[in-house]
């Protein structure tokens, strides 16, 4: 059951900014990744198609293109191992250009004219909203990697990042304890994600007795962000904690103007839950420093597996690349997807392959994550701060993997519900208390 939102919090169903400063991409609309798998083969059953929706141009294009690269080393680790079920996989990718009803254009046409067995996609919450009537009128499948706002539990969906309990609300914990007093000015961009974020973090801190003095928003990828900064510094004079959900490019002039104005980690720390290693490389280091993030990897996790992620994302991409949570999100999807339908037996009847689905275990970069029958994974969480070189310090992390909780628990409205696909009677929202 998906919840509806008001007209306000679905501004971003008009078009994003179209253009992106830092990357343009030149990638063409369909690809594929398996270049051993021949027209022949395809038409003699050989391969499975699996369908790649992310933004390779416009705003989104800064996170979103990197997203891509790392779900093409899962599926060409996996094609050189033998494939999913003696067949090679091939992926038909497809350039969602950071604008909403394109995406939603796109996933038509992965599920309708290239037959897609499954579709791995989206960034924005407003992609993945736009998207979602799709895979539930068509009763298809998307697996979608990257920290959202949860209040959502989709029978169609495989959520591989973080619910708001494995990300949000542990930073804002932490936050709370290390900066005890001070208070917080909560800054986002103009869409669902950003919006129900702050709406779980006003309720989180009444309920636990912390601040907030300001709250404001620009447009996705609007780089006019000299107004709000000058309400943080109106609204914290002396100081405090900014809590960041911009997304995109906004980032870059946010952070720039930030020092710009004087207001560096020292006296406005932040903790951003959309900047990982990729946009602090491309921000640039010198803006970002000292600054905070809440995922639940990063590239500094010590695991034999994130070793070995790493080590192959360079091999393929180049020395000078990093990888992040939502990357490792994306690539790990692809295995859990993998290990499903061989479960099932079947990569075509996708009720076999969801119920498989449930409880698959995978030794992930960032730890065993195990996939629970809300759709959604047990992570660990992690909270890291930018250093010199642009990777993080991880501050504070969990040990053990976060269950994760869907249907937020500090707002009233989803107070007290679950989800579980596993069983008919509860499905998508069910009461537990």
């Amino acid at each position: 059951m998906t919840k509806q939102f008001g007209r306000r919090e679905f501004l971003y169903l008009g078009s994003a900014t179209a253009g992106t400063l830092l990357l343009k991409a030149c990638t063409p609309t369909t690809t594929t990744s398996s270049p051993e798998a021949s027209p022949a083969a395809s038409a003699a059953g050989d391969v499975i198609k699996v369908g790649i929706l992310h933004s390779l141009s416009g705003t989104m294009a800064i996170s979103e293109k990197s997203v891509v690269d790392a779900e093409q080393l899962a599926i060409e680790e996996i094609n050189a191992a033998g494939g999913v079920l003696g067949k090679k996989i091939e992926a038909v990718v497809e350039d969602g250009a950071s604008d909403w009803p394109t995406f939603n254009e796109k996933a038509k046409k992965l599920i309708d004219q290239d037959k897609v067995a499954t579709v791995f996609g989206c960034w924005t919450s407003a992609s993945r909203k736009a998207v979602l009537p799709t895979f539930e009128s068509k009763n298809h499948m998307l697996w979608y990697p990257v920290q959202y706002e949860g209040q959502e539990c989709s029978k169609n969906i495989f959520y591989t990042g973080a619910a708001p309990n494995q990300q949000i609300e542990p930073s804002v914990d932490w936050l709370l304890q290390k900066y005890k007093g001070q208070p917080f000015f909560l800054v986002g961009s103009d869409y669902v994600f950003p919006r129900t974020a702050n709406t779980i973090i006003k309720a989180q801190l009444a309920a636990k007795g912390g601040k907030v003095v300001g709250e404001d928003y620009i447009p996705l990828g609007g780089t006019e962000v000299t107004p709000i900064i000058s309400k943080i510094k109106a609204a914290m004079p002396n100081g405090g904690v900014i809590y960041n959900s911009l997304n995109g490019d906004s980032n870059v002039a946010f952070f720039k103007q930030l020092q710009g104005a004087g207001m560096g980690p020292d006296k406005y720390p932040s903790m951003s839950v959309s900047i990982a290693e990729e946009e602090v490389k491309a921000i640039g280091v010198e803006y970002l420093k000292d600054h905070y993030a809440a995922w639940n990897y990063f590239q500094t996790v010590d695991t034999p597996e994130s070793k070995k992620f790493v080590e192959a994302f360079k091999k393929k991409y180049g020395d000078d690349r990093v990888v992040n949570d939502p990357m490792e999100a994306a690539y790990i999807m692809v295995y859990l997807w993998k290990q499903a339908v061989e479960k099932a037996g079947t990569f075509e009847d996708l009720e076999k392959v969801r119920a498989a689905a449930y409880g698959q275990k995978f030794a992930a970069p960032e730890g065993e994550v195990t996939l629970e029958p809300n759709h959604h994974l047990a992570k660990v969480v992690r909270i890291g701060q930018v250093r010199d070189d642009g990777l993080f310090n991880v501050v504070y992390d969990t040990k053990t993997a976060v269950k994760p909780v869907p249907w937020n628990q500090f707002v009233t409205e989803t107070k007290g519900y679950a989800c579980d696909w596993s069983d008919a009677t509860k499905g998508g929202r069910y009461k537990v208390s």
